[in-house]
Protein backbone atom coordinates (compact mmCIF):
# COMPACT_ATOMS: atom_id res chain seq x y z
CA UNK A 1 0.00 0.00 0.00
CA UNK A 2 1.59 3.26 -1.22
CA UNK A 3 0.96 6.57 0.55
CA UNK A 4 0.99 9.73 -1.54
CA UNK A 5 -0.35 13.28 -1.61
CA UNK A 6 -2.63 14.47 -4.39
CA UNK A 7 -4.48 17.62 -5.32
CA UNK A 8 -8.17 16.77 -5.35
CA UNK A 9 -11.70 18.11 -5.68
CA UNK A 10 -14.33 16.46 -3.50
CA UNK A 11 -17.17 15.14 -5.66
CA UNK A 12 -19.26 13.75 -2.84
CA UNK A 13 -19.10 12.53 0.76
CA UNK A 14 -21.42 10.61 3.06
CA UNK A 15 -21.26 9.58 6.69
CA UNK A 16 -20.25 5.98 7.33
CA UNK A 17 -20.89 4.60 10.77
CA UNK A 18 -20.41 6.72 13.84
CA UNK A 19 -17.08 8.30 12.99
CA UNK A 20 -16.05 7.69 9.36
CA UNK A 21 -16.83 9.29 6.00
CA UNK A 22 -16.97 7.72 2.54
CA UNK A 23 -15.53 10.18 0.03
CA UNK A 24 -15.50 10.33 -3.76
CA UNK A 25 -12.81 12.66 -5.06
CA UNK A 26 -11.32 13.70 -8.38
CA UNK A 27 -7.54 13.63 -8.14
CA UNK A 28 -5.36 15.46 -10.65
CA UNK A 29 -2.74 12.71 -10.56
CA UNK A 30 -4.92 9.57 -10.36
CA UNK A 31 -8.40 10.43 -11.65
CA UNK A 32 -11.58 9.63 -9.77
CA UNK A 33 -11.13 7.60 -6.59
CA UNK A 34 -13.30 6.48 -3.70
CA UNK A 35 -11.98 6.24 -0.17
CA UNK A 36 -12.75 6.07 3.49
CA UNK A 37 -11.62 8.65 6.03
CA UNK A 38 -11.45 6.89 9.37
CA UNK A 39 -12.51 9.09 12.28
CA UNK A 40 -13.23 12.06 9.98
CA UNK A 41 -16.30 13.07 11.98
CA UNK A 42 -14.23 13.27 15.16
CA UNK A 43 -10.74 14.35 14.09
CA UNK A 44 -10.61 18.11 13.54
CA UNK A 45 -6.81 17.97 13.42
CA UNK A 46 -6.54 15.59 10.45
CA UNK A 47 -9.57 16.70 8.44
CA UNK A 48 -10.91 19.93 9.94
CA UNK A 49 -14.30 19.58 8.27
CA UNK A 50 -12.61 19.71 4.85
CA UNK A 51 -14.30 16.67 3.29
CA UNK A 52 -17.25 18.56 1.84
CA UNK A 53 -18.53 18.62 -1.76
CA UNK A 54 -16.52 20.74 -4.24
CA UNK A 55 -13.77 21.62 -1.74
CA UNK A 56 -10.29 21.67 -3.33
CA UNK A 57 -7.75 19.94 -1.12
CA UNK A 58 -4.37 18.31 -0.80
CA UNK A 59 -5.25 14.81 0.35
CA UNK A 60 -2.86 12.34 1.93
CA UNK A 61 -4.03 8.93 0.70
CA UNK A 62 -2.89 5.32 0.85
CA UNK A 63 -3.51 3.82 -2.58
CA UNK A 64 -4.77 0.25 -2.78
CA UNK A 65 -7.34 -1.90 -4.57
CA UNK A 66 -10.92 -0.95 -3.75
CA UNK A 67 -11.47 1.90 -1.34
CA UNK A 68 -8.33 3.96 -0.72
CA UNK A 69 -7.49 5.15 2.79
CA UNK A 70 -7.64 8.93 3.31
CA UNK A 71 -5.10 9.81 5.99
CA UNK A 72 -5.42 13.58 6.11
CA UNK A 73 -6.45 16.74 4.25
CA UNK A 74 -5.07 20.25 3.80
CA UNK A 75 -7.50 22.84 2.46
CA UNK A 76 -6.56 24.78 -0.67
CA UNK A 77 -9.99 26.42 -0.90
CA UNK A 78 -13.58 25.58 -0.02
CA UNK A 79 -14.76 28.21 -2.56
CA UNK A 80 -16.44 30.45 0.03
CA UNK A 81 -18.09 32.64 -2.61
CA UNK A 82 -20.04 29.67 -3.96
CA UNK A 83 -21.37 28.82 -0.52
CA UNK A 84 -23.09 32.20 -0.12
CA UNK A 85 -25.65 31.60 -2.88
CA UNK A 86 -28.07 28.72 -3.49
CA UNK A 87 -27.80 28.99 -7.28
CA UNK A 88 -24.03 28.70 -7.19
CA UNK A 89 -24.16 25.90 -4.61
CA UNK A 90 -26.59 23.99 -6.82
CA UNK A 91 -24.50 24.52 -9.95
CA UNK A 92 -21.24 23.48 -8.25
CA UNK A 93 -22.94 20.40 -6.85
CA UNK A 94 -24.33 19.63 -10.29
CA UNK A 95 -20.90 19.88 -11.92
CA UNK A 96 -19.37 17.56 -9.33
CA UNK A 97 -22.20 15.02 -9.53
CA UNK A 98 -22.01 15.05 -13.33
CA UNK A 99 -18.26 14.37 -13.28
CA UNK A 100 -18.81 11.61 -10.73
CA UNK A 101 -21.51 9.93 -12.81
CA UNK A 102 -19.77 10.15 -16.19
CA UNK A 103 -16.13 9.59 -15.24
CA UNK A 104 -14.98 6.00 -14.61
CA UNK A 105 -12.77 5.32 -11.63
CA UNK A 106 -8.99 5.40 -12.04
CA UNK A 107 -6.97 6.94 -14.85
CA UNK A 108 -5.83 10.56 -14.74
CA UNK A 109 -7.78 13.11 -16.78
CA UNK A 110 -5.97 16.42 -16.24
CA UNK A 111 -8.01 18.27 -18.91
CA UNK A 112 -11.24 17.48 -17.13
CA UNK A 113 -9.70 18.32 -13.75
CA UNK A 114 -8.68 21.74 -15.09
CA UNK A 115 -12.16 22.29 -16.55
CA UNK A 116 -13.91 21.47 -13.28
CA UNK A 117 -11.46 23.56 -11.24
CA UNK A 118 -11.90 26.53 -13.61
CA UNK A 119 -15.69 26.28 -13.39
CA UNK A 120 -15.59 26.27 -9.59
CA UNK A 121 -13.24 29.27 -9.63
CA UNK A 122 -15.65 31.08 -11.94
CA UNK A 123 -18.63 30.31 -9.70
CA UNK A 124 -16.65 31.43 -6.65
CA UNK A 125 -16.25 34.95 -8.06
CA UNK A 126 -19.29 35.37 -10.34
CA UNK A 127 -23.07 35.16 -10.03
CA UNK A 128 -24.74 32.00 -11.27
CA UNK A 129 -24.98 32.09 -15.07
CA UNK A 130 -26.79 29.47 -17.15
CA UNK A 131 -24.47 30.24 -20.09
CA UNK A 132 -21.48 29.19 -17.98
CA UNK A 133 -23.18 25.93 -17.04
CA UNK A 134 -23.75 25.13 -20.73
CA UNK A 135 -20.13 26.09 -21.48
CA UNK A 136 -19.03 23.55 -18.87
CA UNK A 137 -21.29 20.82 -20.22
CA UNK A 138 -20.24 20.99 -23.88
CA UNK A 139 -16.56 21.03 -22.92
CA UNK A 140 -17.04 18.12 -20.50
CA UNK A 141 -18.77 16.07 -23.20
CA UNK A 142 -15.97 16.93 -25.61
CA UNK A 143 -13.22 15.83 -23.21
CA UNK A 144 -14.98 12.54 -22.41
CA UNK A 145 -15.63 11.74 -26.08
CA UNK A 146 -19.41 12.15 -25.76
CA UNK A 147 -19.79 15.43 -27.65
CA UNK A 148 -22.62 15.45 -30.21
CA UNK A 149 -21.62 15.96 -33.84
CA UNK A 150 -21.78 19.67 -34.69
CA UNK A 151 -19.78 19.91 -37.91
CA UNK A 152 -21.69 17.43 -40.10
CA UNK A 153 -25.05 15.70 -40.20
CA UNK A 154 -25.11 12.80 -37.75
CA UNK A 155 -27.46 10.98 -40.11
CA UNK A 156 -25.95 11.21 -43.60
CA UNK A 157 -22.61 12.90 -42.94
CA UNK A 158 -23.34 15.93 -45.13
CA UNK A 159 -21.80 19.29 -44.30
CA UNK A 160 -23.99 21.80 -42.50
CA UNK A 161 -22.41 25.05 -43.72
CA UNK A 162 -24.99 27.52 -45.00
CA UNK A 163 -27.98 25.74 -43.43
CA UNK A 164 -29.99 27.90 -41.04
CA UNK A 165 -32.65 25.46 -39.85
CA UNK A 166 -31.31 22.23 -38.43
CA UNK A 167 -32.44 19.37 -36.23
CA UNK A 168 -30.93 17.51 -33.31
CA UNK A 169 -31.22 13.95 -32.03
CA UNK A 170 -29.28 12.56 -29.06
CA UNK A 171 -29.87 9.00 -30.22
CA UNK A 172 -28.55 9.84 -33.70
CA UNK A 173 -25.52 11.47 -32.10
CA UNK A 174 -25.83 15.12 -33.01
CA UNK A 175 -27.04 17.75 -35.46
CA UNK A 176 -29.14 16.65 -38.44
CA UNK A 177 -29.68 18.25 -41.83
CA UNK A 178 -33.18 19.01 -43.11
CA UNK A 179 -33.49 15.69 -44.93
CA UNK A 180 -32.47 13.60 -41.90
CA UNK A 181 -34.03 15.76 -39.24
CA UNK A 182 -37.73 15.19 -39.85
CA UNK A 183 -39.43 15.07 -36.47
CA UNK A 184 -36.24 15.96 -34.57
CA UNK A 185 -35.75 18.83 -32.15
CA UNK A 186 -35.29 22.08 -34.13
CA UNK A 187 -31.99 23.92 -33.66
CA UNK A 188 -30.75 27.09 -35.37
CA UNK A 189 -27.33 27.49 -36.92
CA UNK A 190 -26.72 30.41 -34.52
CA UNK A 191 -26.98 28.07 -31.52
CA UNK A 192 -24.59 25.57 -33.12
CA UNK A 193 -22.14 28.42 -33.79
CA UNK A 194 -22.21 29.41 -30.10
CA UNK A 195 -21.56 25.80 -29.05
CA UNK A 196 -18.56 25.75 -31.39
CA UNK A 197 -17.34 28.96 -29.79
CA UNK A 198 -17.54 27.33 -26.35
CA UNK A 199 -15.10 24.69 -27.60
CA UNK A 200 -12.65 27.18 -29.07
CA UNK A 201 -12.15 29.36 -25.99
CA UNK A 202 -10.88 28.29 -22.61
CA UNK A 203 -12.42 31.10 -20.58
CA UNK A 204 -15.68 30.92 -18.67
CA UNK A 205 -17.82 33.98 -19.29
CA UNK A 206 -16.49 34.48 -22.82
CA UNK A 207 -19.63 33.08 -24.50
CA UNK A 208 -23.02 34.54 -23.65
CA UNK A 209 -26.08 32.77 -25.07
CA UNK A 210 -29.09 34.99 -25.82
CA UNK A 211 -32.35 33.59 -24.37
CA UNK A 212 -33.55 31.73 -27.48
CA UNK A 213 -30.15 30.13 -28.14
CA UNK A 214 -29.76 29.32 -24.44
CA UNK A 215 -33.07 27.43 -24.48
CA UNK A 216 -32.04 25.46 -27.57
CA UNK A 217 -28.56 24.70 -26.27
CA UNK A 218 -30.04 23.63 -22.94
CA UNK A 219 -32.39 21.10 -24.52
CA UNK A 220 -29.60 19.79 -26.76
CA UNK A 221 -27.10 19.39 -23.93
CA UNK A 222 -29.62 17.99 -21.45
CA UNK A 223 -30.51 15.28 -23.96
CA UNK A 224 -26.85 14.60 -24.81
CA UNK A 225 -26.06 14.08 -21.13
CA UNK A 226 -29.20 12.14 -20.19
CA UNK A 227 -28.51 9.46 -22.79
CA UNK A 228 -25.34 8.49 -20.84
CA UNK A 229 -27.02 8.37 -17.42
CA UNK A 230 -28.94 5.48 -15.88
CA UNK A 231 -30.93 7.74 -13.54
CA UNK A 232 -31.57 11.49 -13.09
CA UNK A 233 -29.08 13.69 -11.28
CA UNK A 234 -30.21 14.76 -7.81
CA UNK A 235 -28.48 18.12 -8.20
CA UNK A 236 -30.33 18.81 -11.46
CA UNK A 237 -33.65 18.30 -9.68
CA UNK A 238 -32.50 20.88 -7.11
CA UNK A 239 -31.53 23.38 -9.85
CA UNK A 240 -34.90 22.93 -11.54
CA UNK A 241 -36.70 23.58 -8.25
CA UNK A 242 -34.68 26.77 -7.73
CA UNK A 243 -35.55 27.92 -11.24
CA UNK A 244 -39.26 27.33 -10.64
CA UNK A 245 -39.16 29.30 -7.39
CA UNK A 246 -37.23 32.26 -8.83
CA UNK A 247 -39.00 35.36 -10.20
CA UNK A 248 -39.57 34.91 -13.90
CA UNK A 249 -38.58 31.27 -13.72
CA UNK A 250 -34.86 31.97 -13.95
CA UNK A 251 -31.99 31.86 -11.46
CA UNK A 252 -29.56 33.39 -13.94
CA UNK A 253 -27.92 36.56 -12.70
CA UNK A 254 -25.57 37.42 -15.56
Amino acid sequence: MRTTECESIILGATDYGEADRLVTFFCHEHGKLRGVARGAKRSRQRFGGALEPFARLHLQVSLKEGLVRIQGADILTVFPGIRTDLGRIGCAGYACELVDRLLPEGGANPRLFRLLAAFLEFLDHSPYAESARRFFEINLLNILGYRPALEHCAGCGAGLAGLERLGFSATAGGILCRNCGTGSMPVTAATVTLLHRCLSTGRFGAVDFPPSALAEAGKLLDASIAIHLSRPLNSLVFLCELKEQAPGGSIQND
